[in-house]
C-alpha cells in the first residue's frame, strides 16, 4: 500500500484537519471516553476500530456535535472549535453518514439533499440551484442518482449515495462513515470505496468506522485502535496486520479465520418446498423456493436485506404465515393456523436468533435476567406453579450463561439497553444455543459485532453443528457466509438464484448472484 496525498499532489504539511485533545464524557458511572487524543491528517482516510462499547461512537458523537465532552478541546483545520451540535459540525465542514441512514423515504433525493438547508420561504428557488450543485457534484465524485426519485424506490446502494451528497450539498470537507458497507453487495462496497478514494483525491479529509479488518487493510492511510473507552494506539496501515490490529482491539490474540473441521451432514431435518409469502401489502416477498438442510450442516443464505431472506426466517420462527410446505424432520409444521406460532416452534425444537436483536431479541427496557428466560419461561426449571416463576433460579441460570458466553459486564439486573451491541447478541445467542434445538435460524448474527465476538459467536454456532444440529444461517456478510457455511443458497428477489459450495466459489460470484445474475449474463428468477 502506497501512502496517498492530498488533492494537491504534494504530501501535506499544514494542520490536522481534526485533532480531538483530552476528550472525556462519562454517562452516570460509565465511562465511555477516557483522556482521547487524536490527530486526522487532511486529505486521508482514516479508520477507528475497535470492540462493541470501546467508545467509537461516542467520540464521534461528540465530534458532529450529539454529544459535549465533559473534558477537551476539539480542533478543526488548526483552529479550536465550539461543537455544540449537528449545525454547528456542519458549518464546520463536518458531515457524517450513519449506518441508519436519515432519509425522509416519501421524499425525492433533491428533497432530502436540501432538506434542512432551504434559502427563504420559496422551495422553488432553492430546488433549482440545488439540481444545478447536485449534477456538479454527481458528475465529479461518481454519485449518480435520479434526483427526482423517490427515496423508498432506491437501492440501499443508491440511498447512500445521496447521503454522501447531502454533506457535500452542505460543503462538508470532512466526512464521518459509520459501517458504511453493512448492507452492500460486493459490487456496491466496491463502487463506495472508488467514489471514497475519489474524494480523497480531492482533498476530503475522511474517517472511516468499520469492524472489517480487511477493508481497514486495503482502503485507509492511518488506523486508530480504540478499547474501553481509551485509544490505545494509532499506526501507519501499511505499518501493521490483521492480526496486529485484532490483537490492539481485544488485549489478546484473536482467530480471524473460522477454525472448522468439515461437516458430516445426515438426514434432512427441514424440507422447503414450493413456500410462499405474501406480506401485509399485498406483495409477495417469497415466490415458490426449494430448500433443505440436512443434520451436522451450516446452510448460509447470501443476498442483500430485503430480498426474502428475512420473510424466510419469520414463517420459521412462527412470526409470519406462508403457503406451501415445511417438514421438520418428516414432520408437517402447519404455516397458517393455531400452531404456526412462536411458541409452537419452539416446542417443535426450532430456535431462532432474529436479525434485529433489539426489536425481536430483546425487551431492551427490562433486565438481563428477564430476557434470558424470554419465550422459555414454561420450563420446568423455573416454574413454580401456574402462577409463579422462580426469580432467583432465573438470575442464578443467567449469571451462569453470562460466564460462559462472556457476556460483559456479567451483571443479570444490568437491562438490556446498558450492554453493546455485541453484549446484547451473546444474550440472545446463549438463551437460543443452550436449548439444544434441532434447527436453529440464525440472522446476521455478527451484524456490528466486534471482532472478538465475532470469533466467540462463530465457535458456538459450529459447535452446535458438530453435535448434529442443523443451521440455517442469514448473513448479508460474504465473508461470513463463505468462512461458516457448509453450503450456500443465494436470493434475490424472493427466489433462490443458485447453491454452491463454499471451496467452489468466490465473493465475485457469489456477488453477481445477489445482484441478480443467474450465471449466464443474464436476469432471471429461481435457478
Amino acid at each position: 500500500m502506497t501512502e496517498h496525498q492530498n488533492g494537491t499532489g504534494q504530501q501535506s504539511s499544514a494542520a490536522p484537519a481534526i485533532e480531538l485533545r483530552g476528550i472525556s464524557k462519562a454517562f452516570g458511572p460509565v465511562q465511555a471516553n477516557k483522556d482521547i487524543s487524536i490527530s486526522v491528517q487532511p486529505g486521508t482516510i482514516h479508520g477507528i476500530i475497535g470492540e462493541n462499547g470501546a467508545g467509537k461512537s461516542t467520540l464521534m458523537s461528540i465530534l458532529y456535535g450529539f454529544y459535549k465532552a465533559d473534558e477537551g478541546q476539539v480542533f478543526i483545520n488548526g483552529q479550536e472549535t465550539q461543537i455544540p451540535d449537528s449545525q454547528a459540525a456542519i458549518r464546520a465542514g463536518i458531515g457524517m453518514v450513519f449506518q441508519h441512514f436519515k432519509l425522509v423515504e416519501n421524499f425525492s433525493v433533491l428533497e432530502n439533499v436540501i432538506l434542512g438547508v432551504e434559502e427563504g420561504a420559496l422551495l422553488r428557488p432553492s430546488l433549482a440551484k440545488a439540481r444545478k450543485e447536485l449534477k456538479a457534484l454527481a458528475e465529479e465524485y461518481e454519485l449518480r442518482v435520479d434526483p427526482d426519485a423517490l427515496i423508498e424506490d432506491l437501492g440501499v446502494g443508491k440511498q447512500q449515495r445521496v447521503e454522501i451528497l447531502k454533506a457535500l450539498y452542505r460543503q462538508a470537507d470532512i466526512l464521518i462513515l459509520d459501517e458504511p458497507t453493512g448492507v452492500l453487495t460486493p459490487a456496491e462496497a466496491d463502487h463506495l470505496f472508488r467514489i471514497l478514494d475519489g474524494l480523497r483525491a480531492q482533498g476530503k479529509t475522511i474517517i472511516l468506522i468499520t469492524h472489517k479488518l480487511r477493508e481497514i487493510m486495503e482502503y485507509t492511510d492511518t488506523v486508530s485502535v480504540m478499547r474501553r473507552g481509551q485509544m490505545t494506539d494509532t499506526v501507519k496501515t501499511k505499518d501493521t496486520s490483521p492480526e496486529k490490529l485484532a490483537e490492539l482491539m481485544v488485549g489478546r490474540k484473536v482467530l480471524l479465520s473460522v477454525d472448522k473441521v468439515p461437516a458430516k451432514p445426515g438426514e434432512n431435518v427441514l424440507e422447503i418446498e414450493n413456500l410462499r409469502v405474501i406480506d401485509d401489502q399485498g406483495v409477495e416477498r417469497v415466490k415458490g423456493i426449494d430448500l433443505n438442510v440436512r443434520a451436522g450442516e451450516i446452510l448460509g443464505i447470501a443476498g442483500v436485506s430485503g430480498n426474502g431472506q428475512s420473510e424466510l426466517m419469520e414463517v420459521l420462527g412462527g412470526y409470519a404465515q406462508a403457503t406451501g410446505s415445511v417438514r421438520l424432520k418428516g414432520q408437517e409444521l402447519d404455516l397458517t393456523g393455531k400452531k404456526s406460532d412462536a411458541r409452537s416452534r419452539r416446542e417443535r425444537g426450532i430456535a431462532h436468533v432474529p436479525e434485529d436483536r433489539q426489536s425481536r431479541g430483546l425487551i431492551m427496557e427490562f433486565p438481563a435476567w428477564q430476557n434470558m428466560i424470554f419465550g422459555y419461561h414454561n420450563d420446568p426449571e423455573i416454574q413454580k406453579n401456574a402462577l409463579l416463576m422462580d426469580n432467583s433460579k432465573m438470575v442464578e441460570i443467567t449469571q451462569d450463561k453470562m460466564d460462559r458466553f462472556d457476556v460483559r459486564p456479567p451483571h443479570p439486573h444490568l437491562a438490556a439497553k446498558s450492554f453493546s451491541g455485541g453484549n446484547q447478541q451473546k444474550i440472545i445467542v446463549a438463551r437460543e444455543i443452550e436449548r439444544n434445538p434441532d434447527l436453529l435460524i440464525v440472522g446476521q448474527p455478527t451484524r456490528g459485532v466486534d471482532i472478538g465476538a465475532i470469533e466467540f459467536i462463530h465457535k458456538q454456532i459450529v459447535a452446535l453443528r458438530d453435535q448434529g444440529k442443523a443451521i440455517l444461517l442469514v448473513s448479508v456478510e460474504l465473508e461470513e457466509i463463505l468462512s461458516l457455511s457448509d453450503r450456500i443458497a443465494v436470493m434475490f428477489d424472493g427466489h433462490i438464484m443458485g447453491e454452491r459450495m463454499p471451496a467452489d466459489t468466490n465473493e465475485q460470484e457469489l456477488g453477481l448472484l445477489m445482484a441478480g445474475e443467474n450465471g449466464s449474463g443474464e436476469n432471471g428468477g429461481q435457478a
